[in-house]
């Protein structure tokens, strides 16, 4: 349905009354008094992916495995490393003065390798498996600043879908963020994070800037140390990104009948910098899709002893020896992913 509006002939021949301005001196604009509030997009920032489905593929590479008890260290070639992975990101509340999201993801990995050492074993037996609640609050506090909280539960392991391991083995992280927004174009901030990304549980300065070129062709999306991101506008529905992007995570893995240790309660810490291009571009109206390769460079592949589920600060500096001090190589890696972007 379609409004539109009929003008009649005006009559030439009449003269308008002098209209008296001083009857509003005493108006005030009816919104005069209603808080504003800076909001929470940049222009031509990549679209917001409600859900995710993708599947990502590493290339060959070396495991070397530490001694582990009274058995020796060990090689094993990883011919290749592949799982799927999948978000669901819910707007939960949404108003100006406040937005909350809560989502969810799940991601695994596959070895496809042959060896008897244990932690291959425990690799090739059943991957690794990550599932993660996600609970994010965005807070204007008035035109220009607003903070940004975020809290995260995971339960990472080599546990099947069907014996899932104990809660007590789940590790929290969390992020706060206090920001600046003085223009459509430009967001910033600073804040502190929780985080195991790195592997370990750390404590981590963390930086926002979301910030669009006056061209609008080219901008900046980067959340370090996590993220970040150089981007290429071609159209509001092609986009380029090169960069970067931690990923880690502290994984249990908990013995099975076919892999057997003198261990019972060893945690994979697990971390690696992913350097890749990125290709997004919509294929049919909210429906996009994303292409993206480079190098998984790793950064920590130990384990740590913890029998009772505890987890501790080591951060970079402790001295905490580790139960296995394993590498793995570098390796070339892509993947490919379907998404339903916000509106």
């Amino acid at each position: 349905m379609s409004a539109g509006a009929l003008h009649a002939q005006v009559d030439t021949t009449a003269v308008p009354e002098e209209e008296d301005f001083s009857i509003y001196e005493n108006l005030d604009f009816s919104d005069g008094g209603t808080k504003r509030y800076c909001t929470s997009k940049v222009l031509d920032l990549s679209p917001q992916k409600l859900i995710s489905l993708g599947y990502d593929v590493q290339g060959p590479y070396t495991l070397t495995s530490d001694t582990l008890g009274s058995r020796p260290g060990s090689e094993a070639d990883i011919r290749a490393s592949h799982g799927i992975r999948a978000g669901f990101n819910i707007p939960l509340y949404s108003r100006n003065s406040l937005i909350i999201q809560g989502g969810i993801s799940y991601l695994e990995q596959r070895y496809a390798l042959e060896s008897s050492d244990p932690l291959a074993g425990w690799l090739n037996h059943r991957g690794l498996r990550s599932t993660t609640g996600l609970l994010t609050v965005f807070k204007p506090v008035n035109e220009v600043h607003f903070f940004i909280a975020q809290a995260q539960a995971e339960m990472n392991g080599n546990y099947a879908l069907s014996t899932w391991q104990p809660l007590n083995t789940t590790r929290l992280s969390g992020t706060f963020i206090w920001g600046w927004k003085k223009n459509d174009r430009k967001m910033i901030g600073v804040g502190l994070g929780r985080s195991y990304r790195a592997g370990d549980l750390n404590y981590l300065p963390v930086f926002l800037l979301n910030w669009t070129a006056p061209s609008r062709k080219w901008g900046v999306e980067l959340l370090a140390p996590a993220r970040g991101h150089i981007r290429r506008t071609f159209t509001p529905r092609h986009m380029l990104f090169i960069g970067y992007e931690l990923e880690g995570g502290t994984y249990r893995l908990s013995n099975t009948p076919q892999v057997e240790t003198p261990f019972l309660h060893h945690e994979l810490r697990r971390s690696e910098l992913r350097f890749r291009a990125i290709w997004e571009q919509s294929i049919s109206g909210f429906i996009w899709i994303s292409v993206q390769a480079g190098l998984r460079y790793n950064f920590r592949f130990y384990t740590d002893d913890l029998p009772d589920n505890r987890d501790f600060f080591r951060g970079f500096f402790g001295d905490q020896p580790y139960a296995m001090e394993n590498t793995i190589g570098h390796a070339p890696y892509a993947m490919v992913g379907i998404h339903l972007v916000s509106p």
